[in-house]
């Protein structure tokens, strides 16, 4: 069955829900925060709330489902898509877009002759005239770096104006949470009273792991948004359908976000639209992203060749 786009046409929101539980017994760990540890909160209610994954990381996580670390390139289904790929003084393959926190504002990219001499002229900056984000910004998003305008952009090192935010966004919360505190200890064979400043003797921790009633990862596609770029419906439904398989290649395959925090999935809604739209399972998007690829790759919006290549310096 193919993708249906058409219920989509008037929400400005696609808005999925995922019932997720620990994938062994009743404890997980949750995110933790410099100085803060993990960020437990309460709901208007008094509701005990636990945030176990944060947007940020979230983020992380659905651009690494994208990657095919064996073979240093897009996951199969995704091949063709553009990205900018960093090669080291020995030609190397160093970093690229897809895995870079900030993408094509990578500190690797950004210093690059490239970035210096293609990209800033392609985006046209001119600090003297109003920036037109619509035709200057978005379609070189499109021709170098997709993942940008799903996840994207800041591009600072040109101008404070070149930004646009995240397209797709996701969080996982926990309800009704409970401290289960427990602890070890980290034991020395040779010394049990060394210096513990050079890593002897026996050390004592404690940890703090959680229960809850409910996890929920909770997934925004802002349809209008994408709308808003003004690339074009092939580009609309390239763009939906790649952030879709985001979602359910990281339900079925990134639960496991930590150690102590193996997740599994239970059931998947989507909440808006209430009715007529059906999510497509990660098999039929997986069947229907290589030609949807192709038809924009038909259209001369992509880089040609798709991947850029450019040095670190």
């Amino acid at each position: 069955m193919p993708i249906d786009f058409t219920t989509l046409q008037e929400t400005p929101r696609l808005l999925i829900e995922a019932d997720l539980q620990p994938l062994q017994g009743t404890r997980f760990q949750p995110t933790g925060f410099p100085n803060l540890g993990a960020a437990t909160y309460k709901e208007p209610s008094g509701t005990e709330m636990l945030l176990v994954e944060s947007a940020q990381s979230v983020a992380n996580r659905l651009e690494a489902v994208c990657w095919d670390e064996v073979a240093d390139d897009w996951v199969a289904p995704l091949r063709g898509l553009p990205m900018v790929k960093v090669l080291d003084s020995n030609n190397k393959p160093f970093t690229n877009s897809v895995l870079e926190a900030h993408r094509l504002n990578s500190i690797y990219i950004v210093k690059s002759d490239w970035f210096e001499n293609s990209l800033k002229k392609e985006i046209g900056y001119d600090e003297k005239r109003p920036f037109n984000i619509r035709s200057q910004l978005f379609p070189t998003l499109l021709k170098y770096d997709p993942n940008s305008l799903i996840h994207g952009i800041f591009l600072e090192k040109i101008a404070g104006v070149i930004r646009s935010p995240r397209a797709l966004s996701g969080f996982i919360e926990a309800q009704k949470v409970q401290v289960a505190s427990s602890g070890g200890v980290k034991n020395d064979r040779v010394s049990a009273k060394g210096d513990t400043s050079k890593g002897h003797a026996n050390v004592p921790f404690s940890r703090d792991e959680y229960t809850a009633q409910k996890i929920i990862a909770y997934f925004n596609l802002d349809l209008a948004q994408i709308r808003s770029f003004g690339l074009g419906e092939e580009v609309e439904h390239l763009l939906i359908a790649l952030s879709l398989f985001k979602i359910r290649k990281f339900l079925a395959t990134g639960l496991r976000l930590r150690t102590a925090c193996d997740l599994s999935l239970n059931q998947i809604t989507v909440t808006c639209p209430a009715q007529g739209f059906t999510l497509p399972e990660l098999s039929e998007l997986q069947k229907s992203l290589p030609d949807l690829i192709a038809d924009v790759a038909k259209k001369n919006l992509f880089a040609n060749p798709p991947t850029t290549k450019v040095v670190r310096k």
